[in-house]
């Protein structure tokens, strides 16, 4: 299989015994020199990238609705963003935006402020991954405020850096044997509509969920006067794929406005178009004070933002920086997935996406194990139960799900204890999403069935 070959392609096409011979010297060369933290689902080893087409070194050829977790949402080597990259690169690779200065920084500043959930004027800092643009959000919302506590939700994901990790609450894996934590972060519950108590009304259960911030924590752990900003994922990611009800939203910011705390809206994962809209806080009619973007700005570049309204990024200089954020190849990769997503990727999340909510409509009626699907877009999360009245959480069966999709040559992920996610690419077509489905539909049978058979690699 060759990258022209990837161009026009559609489904997957396995020909080895996965991993390959190829693969398998890599993956022990990875065990030899590489960090034993990253976590690898199954033995991938990429080699090429086309659209939403991976090959491996071995020739085997995926069909990716993982989009590098979210992160190529113009597909993967799209011949604009290449092109833009190309260009850039010849002309000027770095200087550091810190001390000098580049046109390429206040112009996706203008764009990115054009699109804002929230009115302008608006600053922006710049950075190189999601949990930078985190750390930048938390420093200023003291810096700017005076004021020492944040609150974060559980089930969070905002990044693994000391002071983003202080914020998530998604596995207790990241966050053993590394404290103390950035103190003054306190956690409140996240609301999941499918496992609110029973009989309860969706919209109360959301405002309650909410209301539990000024119920309890101000009344008995965090002064209102004393607390900076409340920072939320307007779609929780690694915590299961959870749409962030519009009435939790509207009750955050109500809280917000009443006691003078700021709202950050962490869009690291939900951003850039993903839920068919430029933002995920945008279905819910709420403006915040910061959103952070990462992932899928930059086709695949490393670059990340934090925008703000500009009456709030007050700081002085030296106060934060950095020597690569804001790198001119990828702000020419971002100025470029910009105007692909402005022109066809964010329509096309919001059409394909329904046309899979549609074909997966009645899957937790029909198919065992899956108890509930939601999502925006292309940010569509399936949770597994092995149970479906008593809800229980099929967390092995969800993995397993996932590694008989890859052996069929599908790759996906799973999010939170037993919820897998579709997140491919913003151009990813009908024909492909429903390739996609059928593999996953009879994954989903065979482990339900007990007839997959878990490969040694996984053992």
């Amino acid at each position: 299989m060759t990258p022209s070959t990837l161009m026009h392609a559609d489904a997957p096409v396995i020909h080895t015994k996965l991993p390959g011979p190829n693969a398998r010297r890599i993956i022990a060369d990875d065990a030899r020199l590489i960090s034993p933290s990253y976590t690898r689902s199954y033995p991938l080893v990429a080699k090429h990238g086309h659209g939403c087409m991976i090959e491996d070194v071995d020739g085997n050829q995926f069909l990716d609705f993982s989009a590098g977790i979210a992160v190529t949402s113009t597909g993967h080597c799209h011949p604009e963003v290449v092109a833009a990259i190309q260009k850039q690169a010849a002309e000027l690779l770095h200087m550091s935006g810190t001390d000098f200065y580049y046109p390429q920084m206040t112009e996706l500043a203008e764009r990115l402020s054009k699109i804002a959930p929230m009115p302008g004027p608006h600053r922006v800092y710049y950075g190189n991954s999601g949990a930078e643009a985190v750390e930048a959000a938390m420093k200023l919302a003291r810096y700017h405020t005076k004021r020492q506590y944040i609150i974060a939700f559980y089930g969070a994901f905002h990044g693994r850096t000391m002071g983003a990790l202080s914020l998530t609450c998604s596995k207790a894996q990241q966050r053993r044997r590394f404290a103390p934590l950035v103190p003054g972060v306190v956690h409140v519950p996240y609301p999941n509509l499918y496992r609110r108590p029973a009989g309860t009304d969706a919209e109360q259960y959301a405002r309650d969920t909410a209301r539990h911030i000024e119920d309890w924590v101000f009344r008995t752990e965090v002064p209102p006067e004393e607390c900076a900003a409340i920072v939320v994922e307007a779609f929780q990611g690694e915590g299961g794929y959870l749409p962030a009800p519009p009435a939790f939203m509207q009750e955050l910011r109500r809280i917000c406005d009443k006691h003078g705390i700021l709202l950050i809206v962490d869009e690291v994962q939900s951003g850039m178009g993903r839920t068919g809209k430029w933002w995920a806080v945008e279905h819910t009619g709420v403006e915040p004070d910061m959103i952070t973007i990462a992932k899928g700005i930059a086709s695949g570049l490393p670059l990340s933002a934090l925008v703000t309204r500009a009456e709030i990024m007050d700081w002085t200089p030296g106060s934060h920086a950095s020597t690569f954020g804001g790198n001119p190849v990828a702000i020419a990769a971002a100025m470029a997935t910009i105007d692909i997503l402005e022109r066809e990727g964010m329509e096309n999340a919001h059409k394909v996406g329904e046309h899979i909510l549609t074909r997966t409509h009645d899957w937790a009626q029909r198919l065992p194990l899956v108890g509930d699907i939601r999502g925006r877009g292309l940010m569509i999360g399936i949770e597994f139960v092995s149970d479906k009245v008593a809800k229980t959480a099929a967390t092995e069966q969800r993995d397993l799900v996932v590694e008989a999709a890859f052996e069929k040559g599908l790759l996906v992920l799973g999010a939170g204890p037993n919820t897998l996610r579709l997140s491919p690419p913003l151009i990813v077509t009908k024909h492909q999403a429903d390739i996609a489905l059928d593999i996953l539909e009879e994954s989903i049978q065979q482990v339900a069935s007990g007839k997959y058979k878990r490969p040694s690699w996984s053992e």
